[in-house]
């Protein structure tokens, strides 16, 4: 049973994550025909070492791939990495359902295989969508980051060159990217299954615990390493969430496949501060997808 003040102190800190007002872009570009294939841009406004070539940045959110969860709680975070100097892209995607699914605790987490589709889709497309939206925009320096869902979203982008060579989604090459930046990524489907994150999120997304063991290596993060891309994940000790296990199995997964991935565990710190401008975790946030991007 969780511990009551630990729920308090989640309440308290995604409270104070969702409080700030939502950051318009500049630009919002499609990368397909439904209403959710859509991309925002933030120009850089801080002082960029060349205001005029800035890091670009994609942002993946979370929300466990459901349909109430949308891009807008995460643009303060996109507001404030503009603000340190980056170009930002925030991604929209398909999710599940809005309505509950039998036998499913609340909406339905993803769509298999629209919510793939479409990050696939979007990581493809934004080369050309920021040389037109955002000009100020460095491609050949982009960093991958995501939140939660969003963090193994972002972790995925990063593999998809991993994926069985059936796959629709598989890239001949690796992805011309600086890094990945995951956090609280739920990184590893297997431990985040048994622990029952986001009230088993994961095997929704992949439509249903029946299809899960067969499209686990189309979809989970554990199974495609190494990748060769530079890959850091901020987790916060105190998550209930998406607790510090499930990244600590994944790094853990990655040295046992030859592959370093940086792990920063932050005391004192739960799910939601990670996205929170106000809060002392999200510079350690944009200072590791500084020493990646710059």
């Amino acid at each position: 049973m969780t511990d009551p003040a630990a729920v308090e102190r989640d309440a308290a800190e995604a409270a104070s994550a969702f409080s700030h007002p939502a950051v318009a872009p500049d630009a919002t570009a499609a990368y397909g025909e439904h209403p959710d294939q859509v991309v925002d841009f933030y120009a850089p406004r801080g002082e960029a070492q060349d205001p005029a070539s800035a890091p670009l940045v994609v942002v993946l959110h979370g929300g466990a791939w459901r349909a109430p969860y949308d891009r807008q709680h995460i643009t303060p975070l996109a507001g404030f990495l503009a603000r340190q100097g980056f170009a930002v892209a925030n991604v929209e995607y398909r999710r599940g359902s809005s309505l509950p699914r039998q036998n499913a605790d609340g909406p339905v987490a993803g769509r298999w295989p629209e919510t793939f589709d479409d990050v696939a889709a979007a990581m493809d497309a934004l080369p050309g969508l920021a040389a037109t939206a955002l000009p100020a925009a460095d491609v050949r320096r982009t960093v991958v980051t995501g939140h939660s869902a969003g963090g193994h979203l972002a972790l995925w982008a990063a593999a998809r060159h991993r994926l069985p060579y059936e796959s629709p989604w598989r890239l001949p090459s690796p992805p011309l990217l600086r890094g990945v930046v995951a956090l609280a990524p739920i990184a590893d489907f297997a431990v985040a299954e048994e622990l029952g994150v986001c009230g088993g999120a994961s095997a929704q997304l992949l439509g249903g615990p029946e299809h899960f063991a067969a499209r686990l290596p189309y979809a989970d993060p554990a199974s495609l390493l190494p990748t060769g891309i530079a890959t850091a994940v901020v987790q916060g000790r105190e998550d209930i969430v998406v607790p510090a296990r499930v990244a600590e199995s994944y790094v853990a997964a990655a040295a046992k496949a030859g592959e370093m991935v940086g792990l920063t565990l932050l005391d004192g710190v739960g799910h939601f501060p990670l996205i929170d401008p106000a809060a002392d975790a999200c510079a350690v946030v944009s200072e590791e997808i500084s020493q990646l991007a710059w």
